[in-house]
């Protein structure tokens, strides 16, 4: 499969690496949208890449995601693309008072952003040949990271999930890949984990997109880049050492270290 000419959707690509993902993708002749929940950063991210579309929409809330759809559908009706990028994490101590929605808002942001965007845009992508549908999980969806306890097992939901997505559409038109990326050098990276993450140096945003795009285009069903091909690995020869591991990361360090 080519990600050449393309009329590509990618949701959370103001920033990170659904933004690199535009770039390297429309210097490849494709069309890309972009979506976003701040006004500002898809603007700033329209001026900044030339030929980038863009559209305001929350994958957290259902109606913004039909209202996305309505205007894409008219706008865009050769969409053969979908990217599921958008999503949160946050570091949470399960020791603490949390009111009981925001503590699972990753749950909405990140799971069920992309089972709602998937479920709204299949119907489109399954007239077009050769279309594709993009998960993005992490590396953690295979050994959890104790900091963010809700974020890995978000991702660990969209990991089954894509599974049986791919399961109950073979055959069609539609090809599913999961990309698990590794920490890699984003804003959601070094937000709330500046402390845990000291010392600790993430993929560089633009070697994980080629790898992506280096993957789809190699026929894989999962592209797990970098550390997250290991954390697949050890949760099947040795998940209890792996686990610990993460434990250890997981411990804020002090200044001295």
């Amino acid at each position: 499969m080519k990600l050449i000419g393309r009329t590509v959707l990618i949701t959370g690509g103001s920033s990170g690496i659904g933004l690199e993902l535009a770039k390297q993708l429309i210097a490849r002749d494709n069309s890309v949208i972009v979506t976003g929940r701040n006004r500002d950063r898809l603007e700033a991210a329209r001026q900044a890449v030339p030929g980038l579309h863009t559209f305001e929409s929350d994958v957290s809330d259902p109606a913004s995601i039909e209202l996305l759809f309505q205007k894409v559908s008219v706008s865009f009706p050769l969409l053969d693309t979908l990217v599921n990028n958008a999503g949160a994490m946050r570091n949470i101590k399960l020791d603490q008072q949390y009111q009981l929605n925001d503590l699972t808002a990753e749950i909405n942001g990140n799971l069920n952003g992309t089972i709602w965007m998937v479920q709204t845009f299949l119907p489109l992508l399954l007239r077009r040949k050769g279309s594709l549908i993009v998960n993005v999980s992490s590396g953690l969806a295979f050994v959890p990271f104790p900091a963010a306890p809700i974020y890995s097992a978000s991702k660990a939901a969209i990991h089954a999930y894509t599974r049986c997505l791919r399961a109950q559409l073979e055959g069609s038109f539609v090809s599913i890949v999961e990309l698990a990326p590794p920490a890699t050098e984003t804003p959601l990276f070094r937000g709330e984990f500046a402390e845990e993450m000291k010392g600790e140096k993430g993929m560089d945003v633009s070697v994980l997109v080629k790898h992506t795009i280096d993957g789809i285009e190699t026929g894989k069903q999962e592209v797990r880049p970098g550390l997250s091909n290991v954390l697949k690995i050890a949760s099947r020869v040795a998940p209890q050492f792996m686990f610990r591991q993460m434990v250890k990361l997981g411990r804020p360090r002090s200044s001295g270290v």
